[in-house]
């Protein structure tokens, strides 16, 4: 299973995400696949949910990129550390676009089962995309240690 499901994350990433191809989801999202991303509203599950989160980020970031930068499988486990990049040119989620360029890092953790991706649990920097889109103040530099009495 590990190099098949090696092949499978890839293919999402370079066929889906940045080929833009919809209709490869169906091939290789389960009818049942959960995406568990506290960043993301609930899109729904299976194929059709997953199409709405894609549409969801490549709306919003159509010039977005995502780069692979590692990946690891095991039995039935598979997991990527990735980058993405995109102009904020659309909507997303009721934040007006603001033409501004992002650059975020995430990990994600799939399942796969019957040569499909079941789940997927994703972690990554929303807060930070939102600083450089400028919808949240960026964070106060700490003060060095031992600070002012």
């Amino acid at each position: 299973m590990s190099v098949d499901g090696a092949n499978i994350a890839r293919r999402l990433i370079e066929e889906v995400w940045n080929g833009r191809d919809q209709s490869v989801v169906d091939e290789l999202i389960a009818p049942n696949h959960r995406s568990i991303d506290p960043n993301t509203p609930d899109l729904g599950i299976g194929p059709e949910g997953y199409k709405r989160l894609v549409a969801l980020y490549t709306s919003a970031f159509p010039d977005g990129r995502l780069t692979l930068h590692d990946i690891i499988s095991e039995g039935d486990k598979v997991v990527m550390s990735w980058n993405f990049t995109g102009t904020h040119e659309g909507d997303l989620r009721g934040i007006a676009p603001t033409n501004k360029r992002v650059s975020v890092d995430g990990i994600t953790i799939s399942r796969h089962a019957n040569g499909k991706i079941a789940e997927s649990q994703v972690s990554w920097d929303a807060l930070g995309m939102m600083q450089q889109l400028g919808v949240v103040p960026a964070t106060a530099q700490a003060k060095g240690a031992g600070g002012s009495r």
